[in-house]
């Protein structure tokens, strides 16, 4: 009789190499990259994360980092995720949903939306304790 581990979880979702990932280098604008991958995560966390960075309206990372967290989802799904476990921040192509979500969580807490702050927030650490750690130690 084979024993059984009743209490594992899911096993960690280990995503795809982004296509995208190639084309975001530092004299690219990714909203370019966006414009010819935009089933691309970490496409999409790039432009939220330079919105950020320039100090545009959090509502519009927010926008930005939204449609990376749906198109990570999308992504996550096609590869085996039920739903929930682990999506480890160590597997480099992970992180365009990782950060697309770190991201969400940030301009959720800027425009005052305190419940999907925390409902993302929890869910970037049920995820990845390290990206939490890594993206919104500080938060």
């Amino acid at each position: 009789m084979s024993h059984v581990d009743l209490m594992a979880g899911p096993p960690p979702t280990n995503l795809p190499v982004d296509p995208a990932s190639a084309e975001l280098t530092g004299s690219v604008e990714p909203v370019d990259v966006v414009r010819r991958h935009p089933e691309s995560p970490l496409a999409w966390a790039t432009l939220a994360a330079k919105a950020a960075d320039e100090g545009l309206d959090p509502v519009t990372v927010y926008a930005y980092a939204r449609v990376g967290y749906h198109r990570s989802l999308d992504l996550l799904r096609r590869n085996g995720w039920k739903g929930h476990g682990p999506v480890p921040w160590e597997h480099e192509p992970n992180r365009g949903f990782l950060s697309a979500l770190a991201l969400l969580a940030l301009s959720a807490k800027a425009i005052g939306e305190t419940a999907e702050w925390e409902r993302c927030s929890e869910f970037l650490r049920d995820s990845s304790p390290t990206a939490y750690d890594e993206l919104l130690g500080g938060a």
